[in-house]
């Protein structure tokens, strides 16, 4: 799994959460989520929404939306 971190000018980290790494070593943390995975009952499909509510990607398993998070979203 490749993690990306990006730092701004002021030091401020940006990355996906993961607990493969003790992001608390970076220091204070301020988490937002970068998207919501809900489950669509007429569909029956698992869906990713961005923080706008725009579907972003479908699947019938929460696991590929959890991958296709981390391949494709970063801090936005």
């Amino acid at each position: 799994m490749n993690i990306t971190i990006s730092f701004t000018p002021d030091g401020t980290a940006h990355c996906l959460w993961t607990d493969a790494i003790s992001l608390h070593e970076l220091g204070r943390l301020e988490i937002t989520r970068a998207s919501h995975i809900e489950f669509n009952h007429a569909d029956q499909k698992w869906e990713v929404r961005d923080r706008k509510g725009r579907v972003r990607f479908i699947a019938r398993s929460r696991a590929a939306c959890l991958e296709w998070e981390h391949d494709n979203l970063q801090w936005e």
